[in-house]
């Protein structure tokens, strides 16, 4: 199970929301390459990086940041925000990332992100965005009314890289990871699953360890890793152990 630091980038700085809200936020660094390069020399085997403007806007708009950040790191690096069709998947793969994120895309037009994922096996992850069990997509501003696991279902396909899973109303939140709603998609699918949004400490990597062996693949972590609830070190430790 990987432990993965995230980096949110809001007008070229690293930010986190709290539930998405993009009026809500708190500046952690004016500087996302040095705080990327700090993540990797703690131990990170893989980023995070959210375009949270490109989330919004429907297009990437951080693509300089993000560039600047892929060529100065050794670890791989993955990207969601703003990629809505194919053109945006090969222009962000350009960019150096590792692996995109598709969530709008995933729910608007699976067809086309199904298509995405199979033409760059291993390339593509689908982003399932969820507030109280349904799907919202456009940068977390729309509801829409299908259920995480049904979506959940359509991608499970061994070309598809991951499934993130992020539990909205606990995002940025120090909630505490969803275990429930984890536990029954890992159950529920064979694709590795990727857990985002609540972790606040220790603790929470200590509850999803025994989800490993059910697919998880690993834990996204924010604000706890910039406000110092969540030693990363520590956590990566437990992660591996």
């Amino acid at each position: 199970m990987e432990v993965i630091p995230a980096i949110d980038l809001k007008d070229g700085h690293c930010v986190r929301l709290r539930q998405g809200r993009m009026d809500d936020s708190t500046v952690f660094s004016s500087d996302p390459v040095s705080m990327a390069l700090k993540w990797q020399e703690t131990g990170a085997g893989r980023l995070h990086v959210v375009d949270l403007d490109g989330a919004v806007a429907g297009r990437p708009a951080n693509s300089k940041v993000i560039s600047n950040i892929a060529k100065a790191l050794e670890i791989p690096v993955q990207l969601g925000g703003g990629v809505r069709d194919l053109n945006g998947l090969e222009k962000t793969l350009e960019l150096g990332v590792d692996r995109v994120i598709l969530g709008t895309l995933a729910v608007k037009d699976p067809e086309a992100a199904l298509q995405a994922a199979q033409a760059n096996p291993g390339k593509v992850v689908i982003g399932i965005d969820a507030k109280n069990g349904m799907v919202a997509t456009h940068g977390w501003t729309e509801e829409s009314k299908i259920h995480f696991m049904d979506l959940a279902a359509k991608f499970d396909q061994e070309f598809v890289a991951a499934i993130v899973f992020t539990d909205i109303a606990r995002d940025g939140m120090h909630s505490g990871v969803n275990l429930d709603s984890t536990e029954e998609l890992c159950r529920g699918i064979k694709a590795p699953v990727i857990a985002s949004g609540g972790v606040h400490d220790l603790e929470d990597i200590r509850r999803l360890k025994p989800f490993e062996p059910l697919g998880l693949a690993g834990v996204i972590t924010g604000r706890a890793i910039y406000e110092g609830t969540l030693d990363l070190g520590q956590a990566l430790d437990l992660a591996r152990s």
